[in-house]
């Protein structure tokens, strides 16, 4: 069972981790944190929110109807929430469609699997396909096939994800859900099957993107008990197996997604200077989008809600994102990230205004490390921010953080600093991108953590004078 944010808190206050360092420059912006920081810890702004997003609009896939709706209450959120310069961005998207997908042991050991098609998968032919299963225990084996080693097969790689509280596992996985299709067809294969990239041993199967482009193949995900079953009968079976695949998914029509956009306008010199936050709008249309990242535009938006209440502005301007269409991969020449990328490249001229950039997208768990940018540990700021942060459970991370989550990454390309407020995902990847992926499974007092430590450090850094870009610059080796 999680500790409670209170639970965390006043055990950190009672191994005396409460006070920031006195510092006599930053003591009011201090004081102002920690006071967000506890009003955090007795709202529920958060979780009222991601339950009004999930219950009125549930699954929101990319470029879909109930995408662009959920964009437009969004926007009227945040007007009412206060927020400046409201807007709704628009860029051009291609609409997948999951269509239906039946994949089956055909011959002996008959049987169906619970599967689904890959976000980006194409579909068989009506009639579908079926072919000898190649089975491989790991990735890394498929990728040892010479070319034609997989003419006519279907390609079944039944690698597991390791459970990691940083989600380490599901990075060391995803290449075979990204790239595996297309290196099977590469192969010969026709078709292509994987274990779900999950942690849990439920009978329901983790979707997500894969490439999109020439030589792909219909894609697969299977639940993990589906996988143990295949091990099995290959043990039992002294012939191959065969396996029919049908599906029906694919690009259906020309669409749009969308950006929202709002934020607590700076005041006085600093206030042409951003701080870029948000999570991702839209999900896969299997669950409801709860922990992802209905639980991450929540978390970031209530946090600059309490920033907005303020009695003083902060000096440098905060901006939230709710990016649109991060799950759908695209066709060539842009495969993923299109609200992202869409943010980035129409702001390439503002880049050096955006002093930092991160968000919330690894659902609801309680935050335990902050990561900075290189250069920042030995500074008065990660010194103030630690002693803020510490009464939530709140540690530092002396690893520099390289990218503040997937949308961040087109804005960090052009040099845009990132930091990290790295929450506990050691179940994350037990519901992320599956049915499950519900209200139910956030933890409303993990949510207020979140919030908590999210509100107080974008106050120390939004009143701050920290510049990242100099701190990097300052610690980098000389050539």
């Amino acid at each position: 069972m999680r500790l409670s944010a209170r639970l965390l808190c006043a055990s950190a206050l009672a191994l005396g981790l409460s006070a920031a360092p006195a510092l006599a420059q930053d003591a009011r912006t201090i004081r102002e944190a920690e006071q967000l920081r506890d009003r955090a810890l007795d709202s529920n702004v958060a979780y009222d929110l991601v339950s009004e997003l999930t219950t009125r609009f549930g699954p929101r896939l990319a470029g879909s109807a109930s995408e662009q709706a959920s964009a437009r209450w969004g926007a009227d959120k945040f007007r009412e929430m206060g927020f400046d310069n409201v807007a709704i961005e628009q860029f051009p998207l291609a609409l997948w469609t999951r269509g239906e997908a039946r994949v089956e042991i055909v011959g002996p050991f008959a049987q169906p699997l619970n599967i689904v098609s890959l976000g980006g998968s194409i579909a068989t032919p009506a009639e579908g396909i079926e072919g000898e299963a190649a089975i491989f225990e790991t990735y890394q084996q498929l990728l040892d096939q010479p070319e034609g080693a997989l003419n006519g097969k279907i390609a079944i790689v039944l690698q597991d994800t390791v459970q990691a509280q940083d989600g380490r596992g599901y990075g060391a996985t995803s290449p075979i859900r990204g790239a595996g299709p297309t290196e099977a067809a590469k192969r010969g294969a026709i078709g292509y099957v994987l274990r779900s990239l999950g942690t849990h041993d439920h009978r329901f199967a983790h979707t997500g993107a894969t490439r999109v482009g020439e030589g792909t193949i219909p894609a697969f995900a299977m639940s993990p008990p589906d996988a143990d079953q295949l091990r099995r009968i290959g043990r039992l079976s002294d012939e191959p197996l065969r396996i029919r695949l049908f599906s029906t998914a694919g690009f259906t029509a020309d669409s749009v997604s969308q950006n929202v956009i709002g934020e607590v306008r700076g005041s006085g010199r600093d206030a042409d200077q951003v701080i870029v936050i948000g999570g991702h709008l839209d999900s896969w249309d299997l669950g409801t989008g709860a922990i992802d990242d209905g639980a991450g535009v929540a978390i970031t938006a209530a946090a600059l809600k309490l920033i907005e209440d303020m009695p003083r502005k902060p000096r440098r301007t905060i901006r939230v994102v709710w990016w649109g269409s991060e799950e759908v991969s695209q066709p060539p020449p842009a495969q993923g990230l299109a609200g992202a990328r869409h943010y980035a490249e129409t702001r390439r001229d503002q880049m050096a205004n955006h002093v930092a950039i991160s968000e919330s997208d690894f659902g609801a768990g309680p935050i335990y490390s902050l990561a900075l940018p290189a250069g920042a540990a030995d500074t008065d700021f990660r010194r103030a921010a630690q002693g803020v942060l510490t009464p939530l459970g709140v540690l530092f991370d002396p690893a520099p953080a390289t990218g503040g989550g997937p949308d961040t990454g087109p804005t960090v390309a052009l040099g845009v600093p990132a930091f990290r407020l790295n929450q506990d995902g050691t179940d994350y990847f037990d519901t992320h991108h599956t049915a499950d992926d519900v209200l139910d499974r956030i933890d409303p007092e993990a949510m207020t953590q979140n919030v908590a430590a999210w509100a107080a450090f974008l106050w120390l850094l939004a009143n701050s004078d920290v510049d990242f870009r100099a701190t990097a610059a300052a610690t980098a080796p000389s050539n």
